[in-house]
């Protein structure tokens, strides 16, 4: 490529950014022209720091295939900081700026912001016909799974990624093939546990609001609300501790659900919508989340991999793990503080949210990558994967939004039935309600949208 020329001005015959581009001349018959390089893939991030943000954005820039081309953020510290990185980039505040002023000009979205603002952008970028990767969780309310899906159905040519960065690890993608094949016999219960929520910079579980103040001159706190009503600015929220407050975030249940249930739905198909929750907490303050948590999520399955017709997840917080003597297990401690285990009729599958995978059967343990007929794990960048696919090459990508939906569908109903503690509360997805339950069904279900921030209908 030319040092005159940015790679974004070799976008142009792309489109939506979908396939590689084939720009050059003829063939000759006599000596035959070196392959053009493909285009660029023209990315604007959103949260462009943050907790991850600014992760996300240097891991795809890094990319030879993508180009970060647009900058958004509600903190002007924050952007001033990526504008060092992407001096080329245009910038704005309001996400619905770039969407309206710059849509041309980018291909995809990252949306790194906190939860409550999720689905509006993703969504927006989805009617827009715009690749999106989306952190976790996906969305932050129970009726935005069903638009995510409405969204992805109407635009199939779209790639779509949640950030599940730890399924690269080869223990975690061995977990999925002995699931799906089999090996372990029919599944009878699942475990899931996470040790947040903990006192540290991502959450404030005091229970005590601090005084209204004035928000840091650098943060456009309107903005940062987005679709939620006005409220003051408070310390110990934005930046970073958003995660402990109902409205902004969903506690560790949601923060690590993705990360922690996922290989259940990549193993199991027919786990497609669960038929009821029960989860044990204490009653927190309307403003913030409970903890600890103890939820017991239940699907109806009719399936030959599992011992009965009713499958549960059983998911907990703040390092409530199961009884390992319950299990099977000797004595001894758990890999790590976030972890899955999944009960077979034929052993156990003991899984660590970094990727060591043990087996266990009649009390002895093996190495899960030992375990015969799995295939190669190669090297996988989980961010460039989301690039390859959008340039047109299969690389394998965990986790897209199809899947993402399924995961925090589940991680969603553990953590909105903590308003409801120890109730079982009987889900009917295609209703959007709790059946029976209809203070549950128009409390927990949905959120009202500040006007100017609802997210739109994708067709």
């Amino acid at each position: 490529m030319s040092s005159n020329l940015s790679r974004r001005d070799f976008l142009r015959s792309t489109g939506a950014g979908v396939g590689l581009a084939t720009i050059g001349s003829p063939r000759s018959s006599f000596a035959q022209e070196p392959e053009p390089e493909p285009a660029p893939v023209r990315v604007l991030s959103i949260g462009v720091v943050g907790t991850i943000g600014g992760h996300d954005r240097k891991q795809v820039a890094a990319h030879p295939a993508a180009e970060i081309v647009g900058l958004c953020d509600v903190d002007a510290g924050a952007l001033a900081s990526a504008k060092e990185d992407h001096p080329d980039a245009f910038t704005c505040t309001d996400y619905r700026e770039a969407f309206r002023v710059h849509a041309d000009e980018f291909d995809a979205v990252i949306v790194a912001t906190p939860d409550h603002s999720h689905a509006p952008i993703a969504l927006t970028a989805l009617a827009h016909d715009k690749h999106v990767y989306g952190q976790k969780p996906l969305v932050h309310q129970l009726e935005e799974i069903a638009l995510i899906e409405k969204a992805i159905r109407a635009k199939p040519q779209l790639v779509t990624q949640v950030g599940n960065q730890r399924m690269v690890f080869p223990g975690r993608r061995a977990a999925v093939e002995i699931l799906r094949a089999g090996t372990l016999g029919e599944a009878i219960e699942a475990y899931a546990w996470t040790g947040a929520p903990g006192r540290n910079d991502y959450f404030n579980f005091d229970g005590v609001l601090s005084a209204p103040q004035h928000p840091p001159e650098h943060l456009d706190w309107e903005l940062w609300l987005g679709p939620c009503e006005i409220r003051p600015y408070r310390e110990h929220l934005a930046p970073v501790k958003w995660r402990s407050w109902w409205d902004f975030g969903t506690g560790g249940l949601g923060d690590w659900g993705v990360h922690v249930l996922d290989v259940f739905f990549f193993g199991y198909d027919e786990l497609t919508s669960p038929i009821a929750v029960t989860t044990h907490a204490p009653r927190a303050a309307d403003t913030f989340h409970a903890y600890p948590c103890r939820s017991t999520i239940t699907y109806a399955v009719d399936s030959a991999a599992f011992a009965r017709r009713f499958f549960p997840i059983h998911y907990s917080d703040r390092n409530q793990a199961p009884s390992r003597a319950a299990l099977g297990l000797p004595a001894g401690e758990w890999p790590e503080s976030n972890m899955t285990v999944v009960v077979c009729e034929g052993g156990v599958l003991v899984l660590a949210a970094g990727g060591k995978l043990e087996i266990w059967r009649d009390g002895e343990s093996t190495d899960g990558l030992d375990m015969p007929g799995l295939p190669e794990f190669p090297e996988l960048n989980h961010w460039h994967a989301w690039i390859d696919n959008i340039t047109g090459k299969q690389t394998e990508l965990r986790t897209p939004f199809a899947d993402g939906a399924r995961i925090t569908e589940a991680a969603l109903l553990a953590v909105k039935a903590t308003r409801f503690p120890g109730q079982e509360l009987r889900w009917d997805k295609a209703a959007l309600a709790f059946t029976g339950h209809a203070e549950a069904t128009d409390t927990v279900v949905r959120r009202e949208y500040r006007a100017g921030f609802a997210p739109p209908e994708v067709v």
